[in-house]
C-alpha cells in the first residue's frame, strides 16, 4: 500500500512552499458573495497537464478529477468539522465479517456522459484497469488488499480480479485479504471511478474520458488548456458533494506562479472569475499586504501537511534511540518557520504529533516539551548520556532540490550545530532524491527533510505509509527506515478495526509509541494560501485537506 511517487512529489513540492494569511480565521464565507448558477470558472495552473484518467491519478477527492469522475464514496469536508465519508455513486458500504468483505449498493438511475447506465460492472472494470501496468501511477492503497490483487495485471487480456464481485447491476462486493476498517475511505480514491467496461485500453483515455461527474472534458491541449463543459446526464439530486455551479470550468495550464499572482491581484477581465491552483508564496503574500482588495481574496488553510526531519534509524549513531531523542530538543522550529515563510504565523503551527489536524481520532500531546527555539543544552546532555560528549560530526543531510528546501535545511543545520551536531547538506534533483530515499533497499544519508499529507482523512494514511516496516525501500515512504515489530502489529490491528472511534483511539496510541522512538522530528503543520478573483465564491479550505474544495466553487453574477 505505497503512496504513489507522484502524490509524494506533489506533497513535497507543496509543503515545502507553505504560506498563510489568516483568511480562514474569519467566519467561513466572509467576504464571499452568494454563488449563482452559470458562468465560466477558470483555474490557473503551473502544471503542463491535468490528468483525467482515474487509474493514473493521485488527485484528492475534492479537487480536479472529481469534477469529471465520481467514486463509490466521497468526502464531506467543511471548515471547523472533521471530514467524514459519505455516499457518492453508492452507499458507504457494509461489512458483516469484521471488515474483510465489503458490499456497496449503487444508486438507481446513474448515467455516464454518453447516456449509458453506470453499473457495478463499470466500477469493477475501473478498479481492474488500475492494476494494468500500462496505466500505472495512481494511488494504490487497494492493490495489496483485494484478494488476488498481488499478482493481477489488469483486465485487458480477459482476466478478472477474483476479489471483486458484481452479483447484479447495482451491487459490488470486495473480498479483502485481511480485515480493513478504512475500506470506505479507500473506495473514495480515483481507482474507484467507473470506466465503461471495455474502454480505457487506449493510451489517450485521459484526454477522452467518459464522465460520471457534473462535467465532461470537451477540449484538452497539453500546456495550454483543459476545458470542461456540463455533463447533461449528471443528476444533482444523486450527488451531495458536487454543486456543479459553473457552466464551464477551464484549466489554463503552464502558467507562471508570479504572473498568476499578479493577474489575480489586478483582478480584471476573465481573471475575476479565476483562482490559482498553486500556493501563494511568502514573497507574494508580502506584496499583497498593501492591497486591501487582494488581501480579502486570499483563502488560507488552518493547518496542513506535516513537515518533518527524518532520521535514518538504520545508520549509526542514529540507530541509538537516545541520540535520536537529542534531535527533538536540538531543532529550532521557530527558525524553520521563518525559513519557510518569513515568520512563524505564516508558516504554520509547531508540530508535536504525527497525526495532522482535521483527522478523526487525533490527540494533542508533546512528548518532548521544549521552547519552539529548542533546548540545545538538553540535547547535549542526551548525546553525552548516549556516549557522544563531543557531539556528532559529518552527518549527511539530504535535501530535495525543490522550492526553498535548501534554505530550510540551512536553518535546521544552524540549530543542530548549537547542540554540537555537525551536518553537511547534500541536494539532489527529484528523481535521484526519490531513488535514494524511497526506492533503494539501503540509504547512505543520515537526515532528510520531507513532508506528508494523507491521501484520505484517516490516521491510517498518516502513520502506516511512513512507519510500517513494509514501506522501507521498494518505493515506500518510510524514509527513516524505522522498524518496530510492535508498531507493525498495532498498525495491523488498527487497520482491522471497523469502528472509527475505536480505530482513532488505537491510532493515537501508535502516534505516541512511534514518537517515543524518535524516528522523525515533527517540525510544523504547514499552511497553504490560495488567491481568487473577485467573482469566485464559496472557495473554502476545510480542516482537511489543506487544499480548496473545487466541487463547491461558484461565481457571482
Amino acid at each position: 500500500m505505497t503512496r504513489s511517487r507522484l502524490a509524494v512529489a506533489a506533497a513535497l513540492a507543496g509543503a515545502l512552499a507553505v504560506t498563510a494569511c489568516g483568511a480562514n480565521e474569519q467566519p467561513q464565507g466572509a467576504g464571499q458573495a452568494a454563488a449563482t448558477r452559470g458562468g465560466t470558472l477558470r483555474v490557473l495552473s503551473e502544471g503542463q497537464t491535468v490528468n483525467f484518467d482515474p487509474a493514473k491519478s493521485a488527485s484528492l477527492a475534492v479537487t480536479s478529477l472529481a469534477l469529471v469522475h465520481r467514486r463509490l464514496t466521497a468526502w464531506h469536508n467543511k471548515p471547523g468539522e472533521q471530514a467524514k465519508v459519505v455516499p457518492d455513486l453508492a452507499d458507504v458500504g457494509k461489512t458483516e465479517d469484521g471488515g474483510k468483505t465489503w458490499t456497496f449498493t449503487l444508486q438507481e438511475g446513474l448515467k455516464f456522459s454518453d447516456g449509458t447506465p453506470i453499473t457495478s460492472a463499470d466500477v469493477k472494470w475501473g478498479v481492474e484497469r488500475s492494476f494494468a501496468p500500462s496505466v500505472s501511477g495512481g494511488l494504490g492503497y487497494h492493490k495489496q488488499l483485494i484478494d488476488g490483487g498481488a499478482d493481477y495485471r489488469g483486465p485487458f487480456e480477459g482476466a478478472e480480479l477474483k476479489g471483486v464481485e458484481t452479483p447484479d447491476a447495482r451491487t459490488i462486493r470486495f473480498r479483502l485479504v485481511r480485515p480493513y476498517g478504512d475500506w470506505p475511505w479507500v473506495v473514495s480514491t480515483p481507482a474507484f471511478a467507473p470506466v465503461p467496461k471495455g474502454k480505457g485500453a487506449e493510451p489517450d483515455y485521459a484526454e477522452h474520458p467518459v464522465a460520471s461527474g457534473p462535467y465532461q472534458l470537451a477540449k484538452y491541449q497539453k500546456g495550454v488548456e483543459a476545458k470542461l463543459t456540463r455533463n447533461p446526464h449528471w443528476d444533482e439530486k444523486t450527488d451531495q458533494v458536487r454543486a456543479g455551479l459553473p457552466d464551464e470550468v477551464v484549466f489554463q495550464l503552464g502558467q507562471d506562479a508570479s504572473v498568476v499572482s499578479q493577474r489575480l491581484t489586478a483582478d480584471s477581465g476573465d481573471d475575476k472569475s479565476a483562482f490559482g491552483s498553486s500556493f501563494v508564496s511568502a514573497a507574494q503574500l508580502a506584496q499583497l499586504s498593501g492591497n486591501a482588495s487582494a488581501k480579502q481574496r486570499v483563502v488560507t488553510s488552518k493547518s496542513g501537511a506535516l513537515a518533518y526531519l527524518a532520521l535514518n534509524t538504520e545508520k549509526a549513531p542514529l540507530d541509538n534511540p537516545k541520540v535520536r531523542e537529542a534531535f527533538q530538543y536540538a531543532v529550532d522550529k521557530t527558525s524553520f518557520q521563518i525559513a519557510s515563510a518569513g515568520n512563524a504565523q505564516l508558516a504554520g503551527d509547531v508540530a508535536t504529533t504525527l497525526i495532522t489536524e482535521g483527522i478523526p481520532g487525533r490527540e494533542r500531546f508533546d512528548l518532548f516539551p521544549a521552547p519552539p527555539a529548542g533546548d540545545p543544552e538538553k540535547a547535549k546532555k542526551l548525546l553525552a548520556e548516549a556516549g557522544f560528549p563531543n557531539g556528532l560530526q559529518n552527518l549527511d543531510f539530504l535535501v530535495a532540490k525543490t522550492n526553498n528546501a535548501p534554505e530550510k535545511a540551512q536553518a535546521l543545520q544552524a540549530s543542530l550545530a548549537r547542540a554540537g551536531i555537525q551536518t553537511t547538506i547534500r541536494t539532489l534533483d527529484g528523481d535521484a532524491y526519490t531513488e535514494e530515499t524511497s526506492v533503494a533497499p539501503t540509504a547512505k544519508f543520515d537526515l532528510t527533510l520531507a513532508s506528508w499529507q494523507p491521501d484520505f482523512p484517516s490516521a491510517n494514511a498518516n502513520i502506516q505509509p511512513l512507519f510500517a516496516s513494509s514501506e522501507i525501500g521498494g518505493g515506500g515512504y518510510n524514509l527513516s527506515r524505522y522498524r518496530n515489530p510492535e508498531v507493525d502489529k498495532l498498525i495491523d490491528a488498527a487497520q482491522a478495526t471497523v469502528d472509527p472511534a475505536e480505530a482513532g483511539t488505537k491510532w493515537a496510541a501508535i502516534d505516541k509509541l512511534v514518537l517515543q522512538d524518535s524516528p522523525i522530528v515533527p517540525l510544523i503543520y504547514t499552511r497553504n494560501s490560495f488567491l481568487r478573483g473577485s467573482k469566485v465564491t464559496n472557495l473554502f479550505i476545510a480542516d482537511f485537506p489543506a487544499y480548496p474544495n473545487y466541487l463547491q466553487v461558484g461565481l457571482t453574477s
